[in-house]
């Protein structure tokens, strides 16, 4: 199906909103207009009515033999199939777990148990520090040697010939981000993939700010574990992680003695969230019903290049609204190139939390600060000031888009 196609027989953004309860929200008088999506999105009625239904029906322990018990076998597996379905891999290869960052360290400790100080993890200085720190963690406990790609602050794009540079023979783990959650940069993975493939090295993608952007496909990336949060794209506070079902099998995992030692159960310690779980596996059932389709992976394809599209739309005329305002700079990666519908901006003379007040008085709701994008950030000149961010999502509206223009153009005039 073509973009083109795909839009047409999407459902529209009026239609889509009303999925959403928080959109009826009224603030000093004035709807609420969020972008502080690639923080965290909204979520929509049927998200909640199946982790409620869950939670009043079918609530249980997993693995016994009465009705209730195996009716949340029984979900919990549509979840795992919904997730393999949503990145392209098997319902075998799906973890779920706390969030990402927690599920990133665990993976990282029973990888780390391999190596030793001779082994070197090549990380990006464009990264969320959970796709860091989990691996800085490493090189304390285990000795070994984190190496860190440069980007290039004005374009905020990756050094491509460091990134060459830095993989070796010594190169154990490229752990790169699909995309950056600061300034909305999307990584040539593939490109990051070929590097370490020639080094004999594995490769760890952070998706959590490129799922809710792009259709993740792990056969086509070619990497060995991707991660991945349903908070942001339209679930409940719960982690992804799948892995290459053979490199699962082999990881030496922390775990009690009776738990399964199999993948994907091997990876979930202790009880899980089950409603989380659930209520993530209903998420991309909700994305999936946006479009037509013949399976739900073609559902998903279809309603990703709409909101694509329309993305594009709203994040072109953001930049070029933020860009046109005295006093306001605006950071990241130019319209010509991939990239996701954030936007991460300053005004001169405020700090970020003195622009997010401003404008959440104008009930526009932005996030601000560093998101764990502190590398970043900083070498953008922004430690002690911070950021604003603003992103849009499936729910967002030029109409919004002009009400966020315009409240930085206020905030910025009122500066004199």
């Amino acid at each position: 199906m073509t973009t083109a196609s795909a839009t047409r027989s999407a459902a529209g953004v009026e239609t889509i909103r009303q999925h959403f309860p928080a959109l009826e929200r009224i603030h000093n008088g004035l709807p609420v207009a969020y972008f502080d999506g690639p923080g965290g999105t909204q979520v929509p009625r049927h998200v909640v009515d199946a982790v409620t239904d869950y939670l009043l029906h079918h609530n249980a322990n997993t693995h016994w033999r009465y009705p209730t018990s195996l009716e949340t076998d029984a979900a919990l597996q549509a979840a795992r199939e919904a997730a393999a379905d949503f990145l392209g891999g098997r319902p075998d290869e799906i973890a779920f777990g706390a969030n990402m960052t927690t599920l990133t360290f665990h993976a990282g400790r029973a990888l780390g148990r391999a190596w030793n100080g001779e082994d070197e993890i090549v990380v990006t200085e464009l990264d969320h520090h959970a796709n860091v720190d989990t691996w800085r963690a490493l090189e304390r406990d285990r000795g070994l040697t984190v190496r860190a790609v440069r980007v290039d602050p004005v374009r905020c794009q990756l050094d491509w010939d460091d990134f060459a540079a830095k993989v070796t023979p010594r190169t154990k783990l490229v752990a790169i981000g699909a995309a950056s959650n600061a300034v909305g940069t999307i990584n040539d993975i593939a490109r990051a993939v070929s590097l370490a493939r020639a080094a004999g090295a594995l490769v760890f993608v952070d998706a959590v700010h490129y799922a809710a952007h792009e259709l993740v496909d792990v056969r086509a990336l070619e990497c060995d574990l991707l991660a991945c949060s349903a908070y942001k794209f339209y679930g409940p506070h719960e982690g992804i992680l799948w892995g290459r079902h053979d490199l699962l099998a082999s990881l030496d995992l922390p775990k009690l003695r009776p738990a399964p030692a199999v993948p994907p159960d091997s990876l979930e310690t202790g009880t899980q969230n089950h409603e989380g779980i659930v209520g993530t596996g209903a998420a991309i059932d909700f994305l999936a019903g946006l479009a037509p389709g013949a399976t739900r992976r073609e559902r998903l394809a279809s309603t990703f290049a709409a909101l694509h599209e329309r993305e594009h739309a709203l994040v072109t005329r953001m930049v070029n609204g933020l860009r046109s305002i005295p006093g306001v700079t605006v950071y990241g990666p130019g319209l010509d190139v991939p990239r996701t519908p954030t936007v991460l901006f300053s005004v001169a003379g405020l700090t970020s939390n003195q622009v997010a007040i401003a404008l959440a008085e104008r009930a526009v709701f932005v996030s601000n600060g560093d998101f764990y994008a502190t590398t970043l950030v900083s070498m953008l000149g922004l430690a002690e000031s911070g950021a604003v961010r603003a992103g849009c999502a499936c729910y967002t509206t030029m109409d919004e888009v002009e009400r966020l223009i315009e409240g930085v153009a206020a905030v910025s005039a009122r500066r004199s």
